[in-house]
Formats: structure tokens, C-alpha cells, sequence
């Protein structure tokens, strides 16, 4: 395993259509382990493989129960990934992105998502995911098909120190 470089705005990779994956061998597994690392070195949790400059439609999602923090952490990883269905209601929060240093974003999401596809083993998967949960999975979702938080924030800014502390926390 190896950490990957993240790139950031403006690198026009951020900005296209990735394509499928349709491979699942060696050379895809080490890129699987090799998000994972990035993404938890960073420290984030999602990372999209268009981040690392693969166009391949790749994420990788870590998260623990907003209500139990003694509960472990699971990791999601999804290849191809599709919102197939989501609720109407939609909730406002801020989103921060490892792409895009430095900025904070209000962004009207789904509260609850299912998300399709298939594992890092080419197994076919469906995730049912709600608040922060279905946020991440939006988020990355996104950058596969070349959207970013702030083409769908209502305001974007320069946190303030406190702001970034609260955010990072």
C-alpha cells in the first residue's frame, strides 16, 4: 500500500465523467488499499479515485455512528457507484472536500440515499444510508461524474478558525 497525492481545483480530472470499472484484479486491489490509506492519512471520510487522478468510477467511504462513537467504523467500497433511489426531504449542512482546500460549503442534500454497485470484489452491493451517511456517499457519488460541493452550494467561504475547528471535529 501507498499513499496516493489528492489533487486539488483546478485539475481538469476533477471535472470529467469517470469510467467503469470492469476489472477487479491485483492492480485494482491495490488501488482499493491504496484510497483507503490516502483517505485515512488525510484525514477524510470518502475519497473518490478521481481524487488521486483515476478516472475510474471508485469510492471508498469511512464512517461511525453519529449517536455511538464506541461503535467501530465502517468502511464502504464501491465500485460504479449509482444513487438508485432517495428521499424527498433534504437537509442543508456544511460539506468541506479534500479537493477543495481552504473553502466550506453550505449544501442542500437527501437525508436518506441507496446507493448500488458493486464491492472491491466485483459482488454486487446495496447500502441504505442516512444524514451524514447519505451525504458522504452524495458527495462522492458526485465527484465520479465530475461534480463538485461547491457547483451545488448555495454559499461557499473561508472558514474562520474556530468555523475549521468545529468542521474538522
Amino acid at each position: 500500500m501507498s499513499l496516493r497525492t489528492i489533487i486539488t481545483l483546478p485539475d481538469s480530472i476533477l471535472r470529467r465523467k469517470s469510467h467503469k470499472v470492469t476489472s477487479y484484479d491485483r492492480e485494482f486491489q491495490t488501488l482499493v488499499d491504496d484510497m483507503i490509506e490516502t483517505m485515512r492519512e488525510a484525514p477524510g471520510v470518502g475519497l473518490a479515485a478521481p481524487q488521486i487522478a483515476v478516472p475510474y468510477r471508485l469510492i471508498v467511504v469511512e464512517f461511525g455512528d453519529e449517536e455511538n462513537e464506541e461503535k467501530p467504523k465502517k468502511l464502504f467500497v464501491v465500485a460504479n457507484p449509482e444513487l438508485s433511489q432517495h428521499s424527498e426531504e433534504k437537509v442543508t449542512a456544511i460539506e468541506a472536500c479534500l479537493s477543495v482546500p481552504g473553502l466550506v460549503g453550505e449544501v442542500e442534500r437527501h437525508e436518506q440515499v441507496i446507493v448500488r454497485g458493486m464491492n472491491r470484489f466485483g459482488k454486487p452491493v446495496k447500502i441504505k444510508a442516512r444524514g451524514w451517511l447519505a451525504r458522504i456517499f452524495q458527495h462522492e457519488t458526485d465527484h465520479v461524474d465530475g461534480i463538485l460541493y461547491v457547483d451545488r452550494a448555495s454559499r461557499v467561504w473561508q472558514p474562520t478558525e474556530e468555523e475549521a475547528q468545529v468542521i474538522a471535529d
